[in-house]
């Protein structure tokens, strides 16, 4: 059985812009922005209700997620498989609760980053 834990927003979405290299994807039940080598994550604050996640390659944006953050009611954090964290975005409607966006990140909230992988540079002889 997967691990659980719920966390609040507000704690989430600081550390969630510190470890974008950590995403792997993101989205909504009727979407999802899959990372890759080429694109960042860029976080922004519309305004006081509403948070924006950008997808872009160079300045080209790939997609886009706005959350409303009044609707969130919590984060709850489950382990994956293949060792993957699952943080979904929760929200409380009629009494149950329905999955409003998530991201699935490399680590859990409360693990380290894993290290990058080692390149090497040089030139060929």
């Amino acid at each position: 059985m997967p691990h659980t834990d719920s966390l609040t927003l507000q704690d989430f979405w600081p550390w969630l812009a510190d470890h974008c290299n950590c995403i792997l994807r993101a989205g909504t039940p009727d979407s999802i922005l899959y990372d890759d080598d080429d694109f960042h994550w860029r976080f922004t604050e519309e305004n006081a209700t509403t948070l924006l996640v950008q997808l872009v390659r160079g300045k080209r944006y790939i997609g886009e997620v706005f959350i409303e953050s009044g609707l969130v009611s919590s984060v709850r954090m489950t382990r994956g498989e293949k060792g993957e964290v699952i943080f979904d975005l929760m929200a409380e409607a009629d009494g149950e609760e329905q999955v409003l966006y998530y991201f699935v990140m490399a680590h859990g909230f409360d693990e380290p980053e894993p290290p990058a992988p080692v390149t090497r540079h040089g030139r060929l002889h």
